[in-house]
């Protein structure tokens, strides 16, 4: 898998989780900017831990059946 491949994972996993923090943290009653900081700082660590752990996983040759995630399972 190349490197952009996994850029785009980042990116994807990151604007998901921003809008699910975001959005829950609204949910809760808090006003814009503290839901928009505290979904800039969740997201990226958030993104970053799903990323390197499906990285990894990727590596040992672990693919998801379900969702068919790599390009292999394609």
């Amino acid at each position: 898998m190349s490197f952009a491949f996994w850029i785009r994972r980042f990116l994807t996993v990151l604007i998901g989780a921003f809008v699910v923090i975001f959005l829950a943290q609204q949910l809760r009653g808090h006003d814009l900017a503290y839901a928009a900081v505290q979904a800039s700082i969740w997201a990226p660590l958030s993104a970053a831990i799903f990323t390197v752990a499906r990285f990894f996983q990727a590596r040992r040759g672990q693919h998801c059946a379900l969702c068919k995630d790599t390009p292999e399972m394609q």
